[in-house]
């Protein structure tokens, strides 16, 4: 690696890297049940990445709403942190190649500008490919499986991703925007959105993701260590149906949400692909080092 600077991280020189992508998440309106930003974080720590950018904060960021924050040094010197998009590096569990992992905060001005500063890190460093995580919220039971949706770059791509289509229309966030620029640019790019339960939106919501990260592991087929996220996916939920059913109207509300749900998955079931399942199968073991049939 190359020498950074201690305040930015920033390093001066690019390092080499092995067929990396990019993972991408930012806090805010993308961000629903802070699911993308808790995956991307997630990440971080289980593979152990380490500092490699930070894009300069003076040209994007508002600071009456995204404040820096001020730190005691030895209970005396102040040291101000300005909260920003930071980039690290790490290698991708059992590979050579490499992973960039964008942490990021939903810029509030110059969205373009921003846009073309990190694809400007995607050039330089070799990316190959783009994936963003984001979540929103929906109309969805927090007692079923998160439903997860997938924008990718083109037909091909869309159908091996094997997620729901999107089918919105509407405003976008940065996530958006910049899945788009990655793609008029050249860059193949997807995008992963985990379904948050509307009702429950002001909590943090780990069962979200998870489901973002298991599209992960699945697209780059290697193993992502989950750590105690289940756990913590398991608890959320019993607590949410604690909470509904001390209440009347939103235990019947969610009850509707379940039927609608199990209908749509009826209307929507394709009929059970064997060779699609063992395949799926071999590669789940594979990423564990459990082996397959051919081990």
């Amino acid at each position: 690696m190359t020498d950074r600077d201690p305040d930015t991280g920033a390093s001066g020189d690019q390092p080499r890297l092995v067929e990396p992508v990019m993972i991408a998440a930012f806090e805010g309106w993308n961000d629903a049940g802070e699911a993308a930003s808790t995956a991307l974080e997630h990440l971080e720590l289980s593979w152990d990445a380490t500092p490699l950018a930070s894009i300069d904060p003076e040209e994007y960021y508002d600071f009456q709403v995204t404040r820096p924050h001020v730190r005691l040094a030895d209970g005396v010197t102040r040291k101000i942190e300005w909260q920003t998009t930071r980039l690290s590096v790490a290698t991708l569990p059992g590979t050579e190649r490499h992973v960039v992992l964008v942490n990021g905060i939903e810029p509030n001005l110059r969205w373009r500008a921003f846009c073309r500063e990190l694809l400007g890190h995607v050039d330089k460093l070799g990316v190959t490919k783009v994936i963003t995580l984001g979540a929103l919220l929906t109309d969805t039971p927090h007692t079923r499986p998160t439903p997860v949706s997938g924008i990718s770059y083109d037909k091909s791509s869309a159908g091996a991703l094997r997620v729901e289509p999107s089918s919105y229309q509407g405003p976008t966030g940065i996530v958006g925007v910049f899945q788009n620029a990655c793609v008029e640019a050249g860059v193949p790019a997807v995008s992963f959105w985990a379904a948050v339960p509307h009702y429950v939106s002001q909590a943090r919501v780990p069962k979200a993701a998870v489901a973002l990260l298991h599209r992960v592991e699945e697209l780059l087929d290697v193993e992502v260590p989950l750590g105690g996220l289940p756990e913590q996916a398991e608890e959320w939920e019993r607590t949410v149906s604690e909470m509904a059913e001390a209440d009347d109207e939103v235990r019947e509300y969610v009850r509707q949400l379940e039927e609608q749900a199990e209908a749509e998955a009826d209307d929507e079931l394709p009929e059970a692909d064997g060779d699609a399942i063992a395949a799926d199968f071999e590669r789940y073991l594979r990423r564990r080092g459990t082996g397959g049939s051919g081990n």
